[in-house]
């Protein structure tokens, strides 16, 4: 019935490709889906910073509520990252210390919670990959309804399952699966391009040539 599904996952981008990703900047892999997709700049990582990559689990909740969160962990497999989307209501925390550590415990690589997590002293001095909207100490309930392995929205991010989820100080980005492969090789070039250019600022060869022509194209007349 709907709001009350529990799917498997029937596709999934492979562990070695997220290792692959990971390397990469968030920002070289939106410039490659054409600036169009975004978690939202509401979800925000609230760990010590270090970088997520791995394959969506995806889970659909009643506001307030992480009864699917729960069962989510436990069909979980080590690398997988968990993407919640609460609505972005933020009046109870989704999730702390404890699920945090269990999920840790599973070898789960990451969660993404759009909505409230709380024990935030704990998640900020771990390593260990926590995105959302906002903390409060308030508690969730744990009735449902909730649906587990169906398409989601975040800021207007689609994510099914088993897409890739990647995510570091910017925020969070989905490549979907069927395009997973192509955007990485895209990405790649990018980001080697951009180590050039931080190259030659370093050694102090790079120029802004390129600005006066952009201005020559957009019709701008340079005062005499």
């Amino acid at each position: 019935m709907l709001g009350f599904r529990i799917l498997p996952r029937t596709r999934s981008v492979s562990l070695e490709l997220a290792a692959r990703y990971i390397k990469l900047p968030v920002a070289n892999v939106s410039d490659c889906m054409a600036r169009m997709t975004a978690g939202g700049p509401a979800l925000r990582p609230l760990h010590d910073g270090s970088k997520m990559a791995g394959p969506a689990i995806t889970v659909k909740s009643r506001p307030g509520d992480n009864l699917m969160l729960h069962k989510a962990i436990e069909m979980a497999v080590p690398g997988d990252v968990l993407v919640v989307d609460a609505g972005g209501d933020c009046t109870n925390a989704l999730m702390g210390e404890l699920m945090i550590s269990y999920a840790m415990r599973r070898g789960i690589a990451g969660v993404v919670i759009n909505g409230a997590v709380r024990d935030y002293r704990f998640i900020k001095w771990n390593n260990f990959p926590v995105y959302a909207a906002g903390v409060t100490h308030r508690g969730p309930y744990k009735d449902g309804p909730g649906e587990i392995n169906v398409p989601i929205s975040i800021g207007g991010m689609v994510v099914e399952p088993g897409d890739l989820i990647l995510g570091d100080d910017d925020g969070l980005i989905c490549v979907p699966f069927h395009e997973a492969e192509s955007v990485l090789e895209a990405a790649l070039q990018v980001h080697a391009k951009e180590q050039k250019i931080m190259s030659a600022i370093e050694a102090g060869t790079h120029n802004g040539d390129w600005i006066g022509d952009a201005l020559s194209r957009a019709g701008y007349v340079s005062a005499s």
